[in-house]
């Protein structure tokens, strides 16, 4: 079999790329194909320089009949050393978040995104294989002008969600209080000033007993951070914990403690937190943006208007009212299911199958 390779931006702990680029290695070896993943050196943690290669190598190591895989989300060389290969391509579009969600806060990241968007449009017609991991972000790129854009929802380990939740972890949030969860990355689209508005109406009119846990990576967004922490001091907040990034036996506890989940994230291209939520059986409320209604297909309780003390009222119901949460329960549980029960590996293959002969 052809040899297939993935090129990332970046490669680090967590990240959802990085780990689906890890998920579709094990599949592409599986199916006997050599297979190599190739990112910015730059952008590559210390630890995992193992499970990258620097992309400047790619040039000498591809041959014409190999498949190159493209994991575009970004701005980089990467995706312009991609295009410059001379064997077969595909691309898996991730999404780009908007550049104006950094502006003020992280301007190198605002140029980055905005490099990446025309980069996304220089590719349309490059490879012969395009994919999106939403139906919101194949519309993206057909807006572009790419033409016959696949859907392959993101291939994830669940088999890390079974690791036993850390003791310790346990202990700091089984207190009693009802723990308010949100996991994401720190940065502006996630729009966290806004789980801190909702958060404060529910603590001051419907739960005084609660706490609010963010869990997620600030690092490159340390003045966001800064504006976050500011907010928490105005709103007069209470155990309002910023986790940082958890190893994942830590993020598992954190799941388990949760009385719900809610999200205020305007720009998504899936949402993860959204689907491990279910795994966990956490009640999910979200703000319903972008991809969230179709990564929810049906599930959680979602909401289109940010009138932050109904949100509070629901966040009550939700960890209050057990009939409520039952339903909701029942409903994510069959999402779940109707997502685990999918062939990914198969679909990969099939979407693939043009370049693979």
């Amino acid at each position: 079999m052809n040899a297939v390779h993935q090129f990332t931006a970046g490669f680090t702990t967590g990240d959802a790329i990085s780990n689906e680029a890890l998920v579709m290695r094990s599949v592409f070896r599986r199916w006997g194909a050599a297979s190599n993943i190739f990112s910015e050196a730059g952008r590559v943690l210390p630890e995992l320089r193992r499970d990258s290669i620097d992309v400047s190598e790619a040039a000498e190591a591809i041959r014409p009949c190999d498949v190159a895989l493209l994991h575009l989300s970004i701005g980089s060389v990467v995706n312009d050393a991609f295009a410059a290969l001379r064997c077969r391509k595909a691309i898996l579009y991730h999404n780009i978040t908007p550049a104006s969600f950094f502006r003020g806060l992280n301007e190198p990241v605002a140029r980055s995104l905005e490099w990446g968007r025309r980069q996304a449009a220089e590719l349309a017609g490059a490879a012969s294989v395009v994919m999106a991991c939403s139906r919101f972000n194949a519309a993206e790129l057909e807006a572009l002008g790419y033409r016959g854009v696949g859907v392959l929802p993101l291939m994830l380990d669940f088999d890390r969600l079974l690791l036993e939740p850390d003791r310790r972890m346990m202990r700091r949030l089984g207190d009693g209080k009802a723990n308010v969860l949100f996991v994401g990355r720190g940065v502006p689209n996630k729009r966290i000033e806004d789980v801190l508005e909702a958060f404060a109406f529910f603590q001051a009119g419907v739960r005084p007993d609660s706490r609010l846990v963010i869990a997620g990576s600030h690092a490159g967004m340390e003045r966001y951070h800064a504006v976050l922490k500011a907010r928490v001091r105005s709103l007069g907040l209470r155990d309002v914990v910023f986790a940082g990034a958890l190893r994942q036996e830590e993020l598992n506890a954190a799941y388990r403690s949760a009385s719900l989940f809610l999200s205020m994230s305007e720009h998504e291209g899936f949402c993860i937190p959204l689907v491990e939520s279910m795994c966990f059986g956490v009640p999910v409320l979200a703000f319903a943006a972008a991809a969230v209604p179709e990564t929810m297909d049906g599930a959680g309780v979602l909401f289109r208007d940010k009138r932050f003390p109904e949100v509070a009222e629901m966040m009550g119901r939700l960890a209050s009212d057990q009939a409520l949460r039952k339903a909701v329960l029942a409903r994510q549980r069959g999402r779940f299911e109707r997502y685990t029960a999918q062939d990914l590996e198969g679909s990969l293959r099939a979407q693939l199958a043009p370049l693979l002969d």
